[in-house]
């Protein structure tokens, strides 16, 4: 009985203690040169849902939610965001090849009908984020018309 209250002192301890190590947060002003919203003219429909749904993963400019400041909460999703803006940067946009950039703006029209984003785990905590089958004609009809004119 004694081993057990003095592992769970040291545990209390260790989770004490790393609440003082904190992640870097992803946060920038405003709206970059670079952002998806200054390379295409988009409807402001589709930039709201991309700003309200998308942005806190893939920007660079997150809105944290009270529990990112518990770690080791914190540590995952300042993991998960990076992960995020590895595939898809919306602030970084114009920085992409013209190809690159061409095979990003499919690959969302994929995601957002196959459901696979935002991701269930993010829409659990987060409900205000499911894309609704209006956000989602919104972006496939954006992204088509925006990819015929470009061939």
């Amino acid at each position: 009985m004694r081993r057990y209250r003095k592992t769970w002192i040291l545990l209390l301890i260790i989770v004490f203690v790393i609440q003082f190590i904190q992640p870097k947060k992803n946060t920038s002003r405003g709206i970059s040169e670079n952002d998806i919203s200054k390379v295409y003219a988009m409807p402001s429909g589709v930039h709201q849902t991309f700003t309200q749904k998308c942005y806190d993963c893939h920007s660079n400019n997150t809105r944290y939610p009270w529990y990112y400041n518990v770690q080791p909460i914190g540590w995952w999703l300042a993991a998960h965001v990076y992960d995020a803006k590895e595939n898809l940067n919306f602030s970084e946009f114009r920085t992409y090849r013209d190809d690159k950039a061409k095979h990003k703006l499919e690959e969302i029209v994929e995601m957002v009908e196959k459901r696979s984003m935002p991701l269930k785990t993010f829409v659990m905590m987060h409900p205000e984020t499911e894309i609704t089958p209006e956000d989602e004609k919104a972006i496939h009809s954006w992204i088509s018309t925006l990819l015929k004119t470009e061939d």
